[in-house]
């Protein structure tokens, strides 16, 4: 439970972040970094590759064991194919163009992680896993920092010079990258491989707390001492190779993933070993169907601003015009009306949540 109930708190944050009452008056620590460094913000998606490591190990150590690996291998492909759809679908919902839908994603970010991280989990053992691990850390630092970029010039960090943004213009072109820079994209083709080490540090942990042989407060040590190893480890490593959450840097993989550890922890305590349950249902019910919520709030929010009503300077979107009419005349500080807009919206998708889970609606993908 203690999983689901994490995964939930993360896609409550995730929907919170991602649909803001007002984008010009963000809640300051609703805010990415904005270039290096790491904000609560900047937690959220490194939390969500991290779980889908554990999740790994816990939907497929069965099958894994009884062998037969070839149709579990055609799962984890299918399940990957169908999560990368989907962030596509999303992409093109309501434009329907080929020519410039951005093909990265969260959505296509999270399919890679899984597809990776599924088959390293069926194929190899924890050892040959953190071996990968070590190799897509030092290997991604190695080629952001050394490796001179094309046409450009030495190695740098900078965010449309970089040679992960050179990467995916050459392989994707500009008009398949993200829309607010059209030369480079925060969820990248080459800062992928670190962030399938967060998934690996996931699977590691899923792995751990699947130990028969360990005692559960033998697994939380454990999990309380490698993530704050790795959490120190990477602001060390900042030092030369920044936090960095649209390069996922090498850094950012080992703090991320050391805070997530711990919190897992945390809630494992709590949850599943001391029994804690009382007001955790919420946080169940966005758990169990997070990507439906993920993927059903952003169809929802361009379907509110695709849609244009009369405002009194002219047509806006419903989205906007739904804030100006409900928020902005009640609440005067516009960062505390962007605040409650966007909790608004989370509040809104719980009611449907919620109803789901009373009703034993799990929608697997």
């Amino acid at each position: 439970m203690s999983l689901d109930v994490f995964r939930g708190l993360t896609v409550m944050a995730m929907l919170l972040v991602n649909n803001p009452g007002d984008w010009g008056h963000i809640y300051a620590p609703l805010e990415h970094a904005k270039w290096h460094g790491c904000t609560p913000t900047d937690l959220i998606f490194p939390f969500f590759l991290f779980i889908v490591g554990v999740s790994i190990v816990y939907a497929l150590d069965s099958a894994r064991q009884a062998g037969h690996h070839g149709p579990l291998l055609r799962r984890i492909a299918r399940r990957a194919a169908v999560l990368f759809g989907l962030g596509l679908f999303a992409s093109l919902f309501l434009l329907w163009d080929l020519r410039t839908v951005r093909i990265p994603g969260v959505l296509a970010r999270i399919a890679l992680v899984f597809l990776a991280c599924g088959v390293l989990f069926v194929k190899t053992t924890w050892r040959q896993q953190l071996g990968v691990l070590a190799l897509l850390l030092v290997g991604y630092n190695v080629l952001i920092q050394l490796v001179p970029v094309p046409g450009i010039g030495a190695a740098n960090l900078e965010p449309a010079t970089n040679l992960g943004a050179w990467l995916d213009r050459l392989v994707l072109g500009e008009a398949h990258l993200w829309q607010e820079s059209r030369t480079w994209d925060p969820e990248g083709l080459l800062s992928t491989l670190p962030a399938i080490g967060t998934g690996l540090l996931g699977l590691l942990a899923g792995q751990l707390l699947r130990l028969k042989n360990l005692d559960a407060a033998s697994k939380v040590a454990w999990l309380l001492v490698a993530g704050g190893a790795a959490l120190l480890l990477g602001l060390v490593w900042s030092n030369w190779l920044p936090l960095n959450k649209s390069l996922w840097t090498s850094s950012f993989v080992l703090y991320t993933g050391g805070i997530a550890a711990m919190v897992l922890a945390a809630f494992y305590w709590l949850i599943d070993v001391q029994g804690y349950r009382r007001g955790l249902t919420p946080f169940v019910a966005f758990g169990v169907n997070a990507i439906t919520a993920f993927f059903l709030s952003s169809l929802l929010a361009r379907g509110l601003n695709h849609w244009q009503v009369a405002g009194p300077n002219g047509p806006v979107g419903m989205k906007d015009w739904l804030y100006q009419t409900l928020f902005v005349p009640f609440i005067p500080d516009p960062y505390l009306a962007s605040l409650a807009g966007g909790l608004a919206g989370v509040l809104i998708w719980l009611g449907v949540l919620w109803m789901m889970y009373r009703r034993g609606i799990i929608i697997k993908v």
